[in-house]
């Protein structure tokens, strides 16, 4: 695919939305349907990585991915309703939009199941592509051109990375601003309210954003 003069990729659980409320609902019906306990309150707080890390702590390797297709199955039910776009969500994808930009979003998660998030909250992605997680995310990342990716996790930093893209980290997700910064992330922001005003500062010069670490002005952008 040709590189559009502006891509720009954003992961979804705790970049673009939080799930939480959704996914601990999705993991009690689970728990329900299998009668496994299930601590949903703690698996909440390790999103980011492919579902069948989460399930291998509570089943059997031989019912991973029988475990994972029911969870996938409830998942429509349980978790888009109660879920919610993150503060800022739906103006950075409108930013990218309004400078000409795509927007994509490149997501570990089911996509079928991110699909029906984004419509549900009126998030409008040019593109979506699930199923892969830290540095397979590359390959979208790359078949669709991406100048820049957007995510909370360490593993998303390195999915910039393999992709040569610019990573943009907001501490919103389980890796605090620190872990992001040691990561390599390229520019931190406390959130996405904040990337509107960044990407008007990238897009009048995308230059200046070259240095490890750096937020482009300079110094480094510092996370709450």
């Amino acid at each position: 695919m040709a590189a559009h003069p502006l891509t720009v990729g954003f992961d979804l659980d705790m970049t673009l939305i939080d799930s939480r409320p959704g996914i601990k609902a999705a993991y009690e019906a689970l728990a329900a349907r299998t009668g496994t306990h299930i601590d949903a309150e703690a698996a909440i707080t390790r999103l980011g990585p492919p579902l069948e890390q989460e399930i291998r702590r509570w089943f059997p390797e031989e019912r991973v991915a029988e475990v994972s297709d029911l969870y996938r199955e409830l998942y429509p039910t349980h978790a888009i309703a109660g879920s919610l776009a993150m503060p800022g969500a739906r103006e950075a994808v409108d930013a990218v939009h309004a400078a000409g930009g795509r927007a994509i979003v490149v997501t570990a998660k089911y996509e079928p199941n991110a699909k029906l998030h984004l419509t549900h909250l009126g998030i409008a992605a040019d593109a979506v592509i699930g199923s892969l997680w830290a540095e397979a995310k590359a390959e979208a990342l790359r078949e669709h051109g991406a100048q820049i990716y957007v995510g909370d996790h360490t593993g998303d930093v390195r999915g910039a990375q393999a992709a040569g893209a610019l990573s943009v980290a907001v501490a919103t997700g389980p890796c605090d601003a620190a872990e992001l910064r040691a990561a390599g992330a390229r520019v931190l922001l406390d959130d996405l309210t904040d990337f509107p005003s960044w990407l008007d500062r990238y897009v009048a010069d995308p230059a200046r954003y070259v240095a490890d670490g750096a937020d482009g002005d300079g110094s480094t952008a510092a996370c709450a």
